[in-house]
């Protein structure tokens, strides 16, 4: 496992909180018993915390904080390319497939190559050990499921950042600068801010641009999906503000936008 998923995943709700609970209970037998109310204070943020993570409500406006900062596209570009990000890899007894995020923008993109008859690329690299790039299992099932032709493959990017550098030089090369870029509403901010630096126009093509929650009780109803997609959400935001912090800038977004694509729904 890579350095950047390791830490994502002990810096990041649920773990970072049971981590807490546990630190605290060694202090409290370490130090002394006079800590076990600030223990189980502790024990109660954290559990109040994952309860409340695991909720559509707080799940949702997780979401809805991201969504909400896709910028419009700009008028007058005229794309001439579908690029179709990777998400994870799935595994099975025979070797890795997509997974269910990359299976969703592939179906939304595919919609898009037939409405629009642009060519398509697909980008992802190697999602782990013995495992071939997310890119060549994309353009399989794209072939094979869709029925829609892949032009480009660029299978060397490990994160959002080289999705948006490698598929611009790739695209670059046959003198194409502007396109659609399919990928979930919540992960499209970070995704045109990267290639807006890469030099390249990217229309956006938002998947599953989902509702904003009003309140209503099946929305305060603790499941365990509403605890993967805050995780999801917060390890979105992670990488905004990693990016943030690395390149020493506020995210660049193009202005002036109206997206012609819209709501790509798998």
């Amino acid at each position: 496992m890579a350095v950047q998923s390791i830490a994502t995943t002990l810096l990041l709700p649920p773990l970072l909180l049971v981590l807490g609970v546990l630190a605290a209970s060694l202090l409290a037998l370490v130090v002394s018993r006079r800590l076990a109310r600030g223990l189980a204070a502790v024990t109660a943020l954290a559990a109040t915390g994952v309860l409340l993570l695991a909720t559509p409500y707080v799940s949702g406006h997780l979401r809805a904080s991201l969504q909400g900062g896709i910028p419009p596209a700009p008028a007058g570009v005229e794309p001439r390319a579908i690029i179709i990000l990777s998400a994870e890899a799935a595994w099975r007894v025979d070797g890795a497939d997509v997974g269910p995020l990359t299976l969703e923008r592939l179906r939304a993109g595919a919609a898009l190559a037939r409405r629009t008859g642009l060519p398509v690329l697909v980008t992802g690299g190697v999602p782990g050990w013995g495992a071939p790039p997310l890119a060549d299992l994309m353009a399989a099932s794209l072939r094979d499921e869709f029925g829609i032709p892949v032009r480009w493959v660029e299978a060397r990017s490990r994160d959002t950042r080289e999705n948006a550098v490698f598929s611009a030089r790739v695209l670059a090369a046959d003198g194409i600068t502007a396109g659609h870029v399919v990928t979930h509403a919540w992960h499209l901010p970070r995704t045109l801010d990267a290639f807006a630096r890469a030099g390249f126009m990217a229309l956006p093509a938002p998947v599953r641009l989902e509702r904003t929650p009003d309140g209503r009780a099946t929305d305060w109803v603790p499941r365990t999906d509403h605890l993967n997609q805050s995780w999801l959400m917060l390890r979105e935001w992670a990488g905004r503000l990693v990016y943030a912090v690395r390149d020493g800038r506020a995210p660049a977004t193009p202005t002036g936008m109206n997206s012609p694509a819209g709501p790509v729904r798998p």
